[in-house]
């Protein structure tokens, strides 16, 4: 996966620069973090020509599911409204005063699904990522450095220290770089790969990762709210 970044203004001092072997056992691990906590909270930025659209929610990263509220602006409103996701399918449930957080059951009827869209969809991208954003074991560190993940900075984002840091190649065969999944991304390695602001114990706090149908690169915030344990909306079945 790539992206078109700048290092947040107040950052220290940037890379890139070959990570330290603390540095590369944190990026391997973070993915593992969330599929350890469960699940975890967060806001989806994603940019569009009509107007961006904002994603506030949780994902099961055991499941494989999402469910959050959509607000957009512009013309991107009509889409307003609550949205539950996994690996290959999405499911809205169109409301026109789409409340802020998404209510921790849902509605029992209006929904409607429509296969996850490998290409051309902001929004469907954005999706895949966020969900690939968790994994069942923790990916090899020795082979991150090798693959062209590097340390280009640090920051603080809601009082904790992070580094920022690349996963490795789109063209690796293992490591966070996976999270592109079905969805389309843009770019290769170096300066403009995904970039990710990671605690000093591996805990993931952003994601930013450009996407092929987009001029800026979706933005992914981690705890961004109080995280609510996903309930499948009627027709979903998450992974077990």
């Amino acid at each position: 996966m790539a992206t078109f970044l700048i290092v947040d203004s107040g950052s220290g001092p940037t890379g890139p620069r070959e990570l330290t072997s603390d540095q590369a056992g944190r990026l391997a691990v973070t993915r593992f973090h969330n599929y350890q906590a469960g699940g975890r909270a967060l806001t989806i930025d994603v940019p569009g020509t009509a107007g961006g659209l904002t994603v506030t929610g949780s994902i099961d990263y055991r499941r494989k599911v999402g469910y959050g509220v959509v607000h957009g602006t512009g013309r991107d409103t009509s889409g307003n409204g609550l949205i539950q996701w996994t690996a290959t399918t999405v499911f809205v449930h169109p409301m026109a005063n789409a409340p802020a957080k998404a209510p921790a059951r849902p509605p029992g009827s209006g929904w409607y699904s429509r296969p996850l869209q490998r290409y051309g969809s902001s929004l469907d991208s954005s999706l895949a990522i966020a969900l690939k954003l968790g994994s069942d074991r923790p990916d090899n560190a020795e082979l991150l450095p090798q693959n062209g993940a590097a340390w280009v900075g640090r920051d603080r984002l809601d009082g904790h220290q992070v580094d920022i840091m690349t996963g490795p190649s789109a063209r690796a065969t293992s490591g966070p770089a996976e999270t592109s999944g079905p969805a389309e991304t843009s770019g290769s390695a170096g300066a403009d790969a995904v970039r990710y602001w990671i605690g000093s114990d591996g805990t993931m706090y952003r994601v930013r990762v450009g996407v092929a149908s987009a001029a800026r690169p979706v933005v992914i915030d981690f705890d961004t709210q109080k995280y609510v344990p996903v309930r499948p909306a009627p027709g979903v079945t998450p992974a077990r």
